[in-house]
């Protein structure tokens, strides 16, 4: 049976996240959970409709209300969640290529669940054995209803409201929406707000999702950014929850440099919550350096922007977010937005009147880093103690500055290798070494 990851439930469309496996788990969540309304979205993965009509009939099944939303934006559906008080779903494999999907739950008032809770759900599914949804439960059916336009509107005008009328006038702007969940959204809302709009990857056919576009491949969007001479590029990824950057000259601005831009700007202008923010153990080492510079304190936490968001309310911080581009306002939403995030990009931007290559400069600088994902055939339950020699071998290479780093992903069968060093040849080799031992160990490749 498919198990929650960091990031929801997540494998191969139809095959291994059957229909029968989905309605189950939205029974079982409904059950578990006392749900009684959840909103389900989708992104543009071909296998979407079916599993969403899938997912409400489990849900229904378990007693709760159904409201379908149709295509729409992970952070559109857990805004959705929050104005209405009640649970979403998102039925997505966020930047996974198309022949996968999952699910991502939200809880009450659109917040990600606990570990706790997904182990519940879980447990519930493995109890009720060979049940399906259909047979006998223990709950009273709930009603499912025809998709609601309303709440992607709401969205879009929660969107438009961060900064003033046509604020972003006289700005051009390459978005790249990975032919996901962002791709009838963010153009819209970007031009609403007066930008002049290059719209790139934005035509889904339910199998081009994130097809060497979008977030993961954001070189794509620094050559159109150069080509149509816009003063910013965004790209999203399959169902919008991430954005990473790009400036005039086609530069990639990553998470973790729009996150330091994020926090030195709310703290220059005394709206950082407790002058501190949110991380991950991917983030660079740099970043931590320019915090320090300006007093602002950082707490670091594993990856996920479920994590991120527990350490924000933790520690009554309003900022947060990941070296991948999720980023999370908490005043504004409960997980990463990558829209949310753009519009506060090219506010900061406006507000500056400085490109953003400048201000990206002026905010951090990069410790050399290098990311190897191997893709493996199974994944040690302990990868700092199965790779402990090779990875002491590898510290006492780096002389002391940088560090290693070996994680499993937990959307995917990758294990991810992480090497930050003073120098780019000293991390391209060591990380190099580090992923050759991984694929030896635990079969593989790159």
């Amino acid at each position: 049976m498919l198990r929650f990851g960091t990031d929801g439930v997540r494998g191969v469309a139809l095959t291994e996240l059957t229909e029968q496996y989905v309605a189950d788990l939205g029974r079982a969540a409904a059950e578990v959970l006392s749900l009684k309304h959840v909103v389900i979205g989708r992104d543009t993965r071909e296998s979407g409709l079916v599993l969403q009509t899938a997912l409400a009939r489990g849900f229904a099944a378990g007693g709760a209300t159904v409201e379908l939303l149709g295509v729409s934006p992970t952070p559109a559906i857990a805004f959705a969640a929050a104005q209405r008080g009640c649970a979403g779903a998102a039925v997505t494999a966020s930047h996974n290529p198309y022949a996968d999907n999952g699910v991502k739950i939200f809880g009450i008032s659109g917040i990600k669940l606990t570990d706790d809770q997904e182990r519940m759900i879980e447990a519930a599914m493995v109890a009720s054995g060979a049940k399906s949804v259909g047979e006998q439960s223990n709950s009273e059916p709930g009603t499912a209803i025809t998709e609601s336009i309303a709440a992607i509107n709401d969205y879009r005008n929660s969107m438009e409201s961060l900064v003033p009328s046509r604020a972003f006038a006289d700005i051009r702007i390459v978005v790249d929406c990975a032919n996901g969940a962002m791709s009838d959204v963010a153009p819209f809302v970007l031009a609403q707000l007066g930008a002049t709009v290059i719209a790139i990857h934005c035509d889904p056919n339910g199998k081009n999702i994130n097809a060497e576009c979008g977030a993961t491949y954001p070189k794509i969007i620094g050559e159109a950014v150069r080509l149509h001479q816009a003063a910013i590029g965004l790209a999203f990824d399959g169902d919008g929850d991430r954005v990473i950057g790009v400036d005039h000259v086609g530069n990639v601005v990553d998470g973790d440099h729009l996150l330091a831009l994020a926090a030195i700007d709310m703290y220059e202008r005394n709206v950082l919550e407790g002058n501190g923010v949110v991380v991950t153990v991917m983030t660079n080492a740099g970043f931590h350096e320019a915090m320090a510079k300006h007093g602002i304190s950082v707490v670091t936490t594993p990856v996920g922007d479920r994590s991120v968001l527990i350490a924000l309310d933790e520690n009554n911080f309003s900022l947060g977010g990941e070296q991948s581009g999720h980023i999370i306002y908490r005043k504004d939403a409960t997980t990463g937005d990558g829209l949310l995030a753009g519009v506060r990009l090219v506010d900061l931007v406006r507000r500056k009147n400085v490109t953003l290559q400048k201000l990206a400069q002026q905010a951090m600088t990069s410790l050399p880093q290098v990311l190897i994902n191997v893709r493996v055939e199974s994944v040690a339950t302990d990868l700092v103690t199965e790779f402990a020699q090779e990875i002491a071998a590898a510290e006492r290479d780096l002389n002391g500055v940088g560090r290693v780093l070996l994680r499993a992903s937990g959307t995917e069968p990758l294990v991810r290798v992480m090497v930050e060093a003073q120098f780019e040849e000293t991390a391209n080799s060591v990380a190099q070494r580090l992923a050759a031992s991984v694929v030896k160990r635990l079969g593989g490749s790159r």
